[in-house]
């Protein structure tokens, strides 16, 4: 019989026991930040059960082994896209080729020129110009989406698509089993189904309880990209939703920006929707991506997609983002509403400032995420006393994910300047160098800078030691946010 003493002193060796092994995988795991390995080391010994348990569930970048492995075969099994009829490289200016040789090594795209671009007025415009384009289709129309609501405007679209399909468009559509869990349970999911409209939930969630153990469940497609007939296709921070986001109504309205683009860089995109169709839907779609750069428009702006997730390089986004901000020589403006900055992009930000660099970065004054709101004001003081300027939105909840950089090179897309997007979400954003469209988006971002309130460094420095104290102490936990 085992008495009490030696079942305790049992129980003690074998909960060490396991702290050991989490603490090792924890420290082993690759392609992780020494912060972030840190982190992860204090959570499992300070809290032994509840920290194995967080690191179970969100410690590890894993989207389960089958549906790596098919991810991966799917890429595998498509054609590389054929060679551009035209080289873009001369078209690049010189002082930005860097920015698209660092953005090419992430998937193998090279800019693109020829491209007609278009800075999408309102989120209102956005919905009118996708259906306008989809009732326009003649082939195909693909769809990758996040958040996708039962509202006025996720409901246009839905009904734009069943049209499609009813006149024999190829319809597809990938939607977020998480994000766009509203339309997937309403009546137009099956209608747009019976209508003839392929549909796929992307990293379907299943059993809650089970799931945690072979996949994590945060990890999320939050890429928003539509493609037809390989001539058009978007790219941005929209979703398929009203402004007035009615799920989260106190935030808005939401503000987005969305770019339209006709021309080559069209089939980069329809390269990152068939891959993941493929892998998914089991449809190979190379057919599609033999079709030449014939509709370029000339002259036209250069363009680049950028596609990560899981399965890419872990330092792409942030390598791209952190070249974009060295690039800068005289003003650099940025607006994202989640800002997590690992080291690198923290430090890129500070050395433009100091450098004597315009350097303005644009933030939401609300929130949707109390944790990212406070963990983004951590970093106010370093980012003050460098010499950025913060400008807090009070329009709404900016939602627009934008980076102009001396207004000749910009970038837009799904990416948000936190380690989420760098390092666990399928992201989508594209690149391009267009000296009329950086000068248009940029006046975008200023009047996003007229409805904000600026934040001060005296400010700042006159929070009270509670108030730091909550910042910091969320912050502590940024890299494993």
């Amino acid at each position: 019989m085992i008495k009490l003493a030696d079942l305790t002193t049992i129980t003690i060796l074998a909960e060490a026991a396991l702290q050991l092994a989490f603490v090792t995988r924890a420290i082993l795991r690759p392609h992780r930040e020494a912060a972030a390995r840190l982190t992860w080391v204090v959570v499992i010994l300070v809290l032994p059960v509840l920290g194995i348990l967080l690191y179970i569930l969100l410690g590890e970048v894993n989207t389960g082994r089958k549906h790596i492995e098919r991810m991966r075969l799917a890429g595998l099994a498509l054609p590389a896209l054929p060679e551009p009829r035209q080289e873009a490289w001369p078209a690049v200016p010189r002082r930005y080729a860097h920015i698209f040789r660092a953005g090419q090594s992430v998937n193998g795209f090279p800019p693109v020129s020829g491209n007609r671009v278009e800075l999408l007025a309102s989120e209102e415009a956005t919905i009118d110009a996708l259906v306008r384009d989809i009732d326009a289709a003649r082939e195909h129309v693909h769809l990758v989406i996040y958040i996708w609501l039962d509202d006025r405007s996720g409901r246009r679209i839905a009904q734009a698509l069943i049209r499609a399909a009813g006149r024999g468009v190829a319809c597809r559509a990938m939607a977020d089993d998480f994000g766009a869990r509203w339309m997937i349970r309403s009546d137009l999911w099956p209608a747009m189904a019976e209508a003839g409209v392929q549909l796929v939930r992307t990293l379907p969630i299943g059993n809650l309880v089970l799931h945690p153990f072979y996949a994590r469940v945060d990890i999320r497609d939050h890429r928003k990209i539509v493609v037809i007939d390989s001539r058009i296709t978007y790219c941005g921070s929209q979703n398929l939703a009203d402004r007035e986001f009615h799920v989260e109504a106190r935030y808005a309205p939401w503000i987005d920006v969305m770019l339209r683009f006709e021309g080559p860089v069209a089939l980069q995109n329809q390269r990152v929707f068939a891959a993941d169709w493929l892998g998914y839907a089991g449809e190979n779609l190379g057919h599609l991506l033999a079709e030449p750069d014939v509709l370029a428009v000339e002259p036209g702006a250069v363009a680049q997609v950028i596609a990560t997730g899981p399965l890419v390089r872990p330092s792409s986004m942030p390598e791209v983002f952190a070249t974009m901000m060295y690039a800068a020589r005289r003003e650099l403006v940025i607006s994202t509403p989640y800002y997590i900055p690992d080291e690198t992009l923290q430090a890129a930000l500070c050395a433009a400032a100091r450098r004597g660099i315009d350097t303005h970065l644009i933030l939401p004054a609300r929130n949707n995420s109390r944790i990212v709101a406070c963990a983004s004001r951590a970093y106010y003081g370093e980012l003050l006393h460098a010499g950025v300027r913060i400008h807090e939105f009070v329009g709404g909840l900016l939602h627009a994910k934008t980076l102009v950089v001396d207004r000749g090179v910009v970038m837009v897309g799904s990416a948000n300047l936190d380690r989420r997007s760098f390092h666990l979400n399928y992201e989508n954003n594209i690149v391009l160098s267009d000296p009329g469209l950086a000068a248009e988006l940029r006046q975008r971002q200023q009047e996003y800078i007229e409805s904000a309130r600026e934040v001060s460094e005296a400010e700042v420095l006159g929070w009270s030691r509670s108030r730091r104290l909550l910042y910091n102490g969320v912050a502590m936990f940024g890299p494993i946010l």
